[in-house]
């Protein structure tokens, strides 16, 4: 059976899309910790990041690297953090979160609550920042 993210990456699952290429695809989280937290996830499905082959890895950190210059560029914050956790999802991913200081990371703090309208705005800009970079 299929994944949620890999629902998601075909289609069968709606999702706010900020860019994807033949073996990556980067949404933005539905529950998020700040505007603009996005997921990268790789179109193979794997369950554990370190399971990925070395390659794979490595071409998703540079694709993550780019959605998270379109996210600074759209997105007011210090910093772009990362974080895996692993556990939530059975599907490989990778978290972007816009932050002002460390404690924005916290896995306590209360969870965003945008409407489907911002949602949408903020991918738009997102997305429009990714293509005006690459």
């Amino acid at each position: 059976m299929a994944t949620l993210f890999s629902r998601i990456i075909t289609g069968e699952i709606p999702s706010y899309c900020i860019a994807e290429d033949d073996r990556f695809y980067a949404f933005l989280d539905i529950n998020p910790m700040s505007k603009g937290h996005t997921l990268v996830a790789p179109k193979q499905e794997t369950d554990y990041l370190f399971d990925l082959d070395d390659a794979l890895l490595g071409d998703m950190m540079v694709f993550a690297k780019k959605v998270a210059k379109a996210i600074e560029a759209a997105v007011p914050c210090k910093r772009v953090g990362v974080m895996v956790i692993g556990l939530e999802v059975p599907h490989a991913h990778i978290h972007l979160i816009p932050i002002q200081k460390e404690g924005d990371m916290s896995l306590a703090n209360p969870r965003v609550s945008l409407s489907k309208e911002e949602f949408e705005e903020i991918a738009k800009e997102i997305r429009f920042a990714f293509k005006k970079l690459y």
